[in-house]
C-alpha cells in the first residue's frame, strides 16, 4: 500500500493535471500577477474621457487641413517609406531600435507590452466608433494619403494613443530615457499625419487617452506589480 505522504504527492500531481492539462501547460500558466489579460476593466474604460472631434467645416478642422495639405506637398519618398514602415502600429515598428531589453525579448516584458496595448485597442476603438469621424483622404478628395488608407475611423489615432502608451511604460522602467521615448512616440504619431491618414487633431486625441489609460494602469496593484518584474529584465 501507497504510504499517506506517496498519497499526498499523488493527489497534488493529479490536481495539477487537472488544472493545467498537462505538465507542459503547468510550465506556461503566467506568472503575472494579473489574473486577466487587461489592467482597464469596462467600467473604467467607460469612465475616460475625451473631448469631440473637430466638426466638419469648423476652423480647428481647416487647420488640420492646412497642417496635411502642407505635409503632402513637402513629404519625400523617403517620408513616406518611413511611415509605411510604421504602418502596423506594435512595438517592434516603434521601439525595436532603441529597446531597452535584450533580443529576443524575455517572455514577461512582452506579455507586459502586449496587454498594454490591447488595453489600448479597447479604449480608443471604443472611442472611434463612438465619434465614426472619416478619415481625411475620405471627406476631402484633395488629400490623397501615401500609405495605404487604414480601414476603421480617424478619431483618436490608434497609433497615436498605442506609441505613447508604450514610451509611458518605457519611460517609468527607464527614467532616464523618458524623454528619448516620448519622441520617439512622437515622431510615429507625426508620421500618420505626413503618411496623410490622420488629422493632427486625431494624434493629439490618441496622445491624450493614453494619458489616461496610463493614469487607470497606475491604479492597478497587478499593473504596478507585473511592471516591477519587468523592470529586473531590463538590458544591463
Amino acid at each position: 500500500m501507497l504510504g499517506n505522504k506517496r498519497i499526498s504527492t499523488l493527489l497534488l500531481a493529479c490536481l495539477s493535471l487537472a488544472v493545467c492539462g498537462s505538465p507542459r501547460a503547468a510550465m506556461r500558466a503566467p506568472i503575472f500577477a494579473a489574473a486577466a489579460p487587461f489592467y482597464i476593466q469596462d467600467p473604467s474604460l467607460q469612465s475616460l474621457q475625451l473631448a469631440d472631434p473637430p466638426p466638419a467645416g469648423s476652423e480647428a478642422e481647416r487647420r488640420d487641413i492646412a497642417i496635411l495639405t502642407d505635409w503632402q506637398f513637402k513629404r519625400t519618398a523617403q517620408d513616406c517609406a518611413r511611415a509605411n514602415a510604421e504602418a502596423k502600429a506594435g512595438y517592434e515598428s516603434f521601439f525595436g531600435g532603441i529597446s531597452p531589453f535584450a533580443q529576443p525579448m524575455p517572455k514577461e516584458a512582452a506579455d507586459l507590452l502586449d496587454r498594454v496595448m490591447d488595453d489600448a485597442g479597447r479604449a480608443f476603438s471604443f472611442f472611434k466608433n463612438r465619434f465614426k469621424r472619416p478619415r481625411p483622404f475620405q471627406s476631402h478628395a484633395a488629400l490623397i494619403p501615401c500609405l495605404p488608407g487604414p480601414r476603421g475611423y480617424s478619431y483618436p489615432s490608434g497609433h497615436a494613443a498605442t506609441a505613447r502608451i508604450l514610451a509611458l511604460v518605457l519611460a517609468d522602467l527607464v527614467p532616464q530615457r523618458r524623454a528619448e521615448f516620448l519622441a520617439r512616440a512622437d515622431e510615429a504619431a507625426l508620421n500618420r499625419v505626413i503618411g496623410g491618414v490622420h488629422y493632427p487633431s486625431d494624434i493629439e486625441a490618441g496622445k491624450k487617452l493614453a494619458d489616461e489609460i496610463y493614469a487607470e494602469f497606475e491604479k492597478n496593484p497587478a499593473f504596478l506589480a507585473d511592471r516591477e518584474i519587468v523592470r529586473r529584465l531590463l538590458r544591463p
